[in-house]
């Protein structure tokens, strides 16, 4: 059987003049992932994918150096689009974010819906788990469309609760 390591890039640096997508692993992010690497669990992964935002690819080819593999990049893996936005401050963010979670069926600010995040990724999974060799899967993503994922596997309706 083939297990799924959903990883979420830890802490980035957070530059309002570059674009989001492009935003870098910050030291204290870099730490965490070496520590990562130092888990027995991770040396049962034997496929990598991985989202085209750069924190997220930053995190996978660590991963991968570890374990001699190559990743596969899986567009739909990305966070939830907030282009519409860009950058935010901090407590402007997180207002904005809960009412992502809280109205999933609408665009706040320009975000794409909650809804439409938890299908797109829902579908990334599917797509990754039929074309993986039958090996463990380390899927290197983002938190809020972990927590998306997280409510359907659960069964629970979309909430920040699971963020």
């Amino acid at each position: 059987m083939t297990n799924v390591f959903f990883i979420t890039h830890p802490e980035v640096v957070v530059d309002p003049r570059i674009p989001v997508p492009q935003w870098k692993l910050s030291p204290r992010g870099l730490a965490r992932v070496h520590r990562m690497l130092e888990q027995d669990w991770v040396a049962e992964i034997g496929y990598i994918v991985t989202s085209e935002e750069r924190k997220a690819m930053d995190t996978a080819k660590l991963l991968a150096g570890h374990l001699a593999l190559s990743c596969v990049i899986h567009a739909a893996l990305g966070e939830n689009d907030r282009a519409a936005t860009g950058y935010l401050p901090r407590e402007e963010f997180e207002a904005t974010a809960d009412l992502f979670f809280k109205h999933p069926d609408r665009s706040v600010r320009g975000w794409e819906p909650a809804g439409d995040a938890q299908a797109r990724i829902v579908g990334a999974i599917d797509d990754i788990l039929e074309a993986a060799p039958p090996v463990n899967v380390a899927v290197v993503a983002h938190g809020g469309v972990g927590a998306l994922l997280l409510c359907r596997l659960k069964g629970v309706p979309i909430s920040r609760a699971e963020d």
